[in-house]
């Protein structure tokens, strides 16, 4: 019902129905906002929470819970819950508590990002390999950017689709393949994929290296 609504408002969602799952795919995407149920199969939201924060994570999280007790709610918000909804509960009341969430200013981020020998101006619209510019396509440098804003991190190609192309009717697997393909011929050094600066993961993603 959740997923329904809220992609019937025009939110980009994704689900997972058992703790394992979630925790996958918090490790592998970035959202804007979790909503995180404290009863699943597998491993418990409370559990994924407390790791999802000692890992770094600092995506808002609203942890939904059958648990109404004051020391309940305590333990949620202690453990890094944002906001905390007892069921049963109104999904009214739960969009109003996410659009709050993405309300809130986001982290100020860098406008100038290295990795290894790479340098990315966002302001200045300008990429550096080795102090040497090169030149990118307007896709290729936001998929750069975002890449170097999440060095190391794995990103499934419906991931980057959503978070580069967004609704571009040009979004398709096929020209994120090609923009991969051209980011790496502006900065690898070595035609070996072993050695890309984008590395492809098999059946998972592409990540940066560092």
């Amino acid at each position: 019902m959740i997923v329904e609504w809220l992609s019937g408002e025009r939110y980009l969602v994704e689900a997972a129905h058992d703790g394992n799952h979630g925790m996958d795919l918090l490790r592998l995407s970035h959202y804007d906002v979790v909503v995180l149920d404290w009863d699943l199969p597998g491993m418990q939201g409370i559990d994924i929470l407390r790791q999802f924060r000692a890992g770094g994570g600092n995506t808002p999280v609203i942890m939904l819970t059958g648990k109404g007790s004051i020391s309940e709610k305590e333990m949620g918000l202690d453990s890094g819950a944002d906001d905390y909804i007892a069921k049963p509960f109104s999904i009214k009341e739960l969009a109003a508590r996410i659009r709050a969430l993405l309300r809130r200013p986001a982290p100020t981020t860098s406008n100038v990002l290295k990795v290894k020998d790479i340098g990315l101006d966002a302001v200045k619209y300008r990429v550096t390999k080795s102090g040497v510019e090169v030149h990118l396509l307007p896709r290729d440098f936001a998929l750069l950017e975002f890449f170097m804003r999440h060095p190391d991190e794995v990103f499934s190609a419906d991931t980057l689709l959503a978070r580069v192309w967004q609704s571009d009717s040009e979004a398709s697997l096929e020209a994120l393949r090609t923009a991969i393909k051209r980011i790496r011929k502006k900065l690898d050094t070595s035609d070996s994929e072993t050695d890309s600066v984008i590395e492809n993961i098999p059946r998972v993603g592409y990540r940066l290296r560092s």
